[in-house]
């Protein structure tokens, strides 16, 4: 599944096998997200784990900061 652009955000649904995975794919997240100083909007059930990606920044659009973010969550992603 790939990225959705709508309401000046990219987002995506990932889904894993159990909790330990999707919080070991939020802990990889999260350092992406310190190391390009971007960080997302993100919400847990159980093994699901929902991203958005906007710049706040740029007055809440999607720029180039997110795409990149996006290639690099979407390599992290082993479901």
């Amino acid at each position: 599944m790939s990225w959705t652009e709508e309401n000046n955000k990219l987002s995506k649904e990932f889904v894993f096998k159990n909790f330990s995975q999707a919080f070991a794919f939020m802990t990889q997240v999260a350092l992406l997200a310190e190391k390009a100083d971007h960080h997302p909007e993100w919400k847990n059930v159980w093994n699901k784990v929902w991203i958005e990606l906007t710049t706040h920044s740029a007055g809440n659009t999607v720029t180039t900061k997110d795409r990149e973010l996006a290639l690099a969550i979407d390599a992290a992603y082993r479901p």
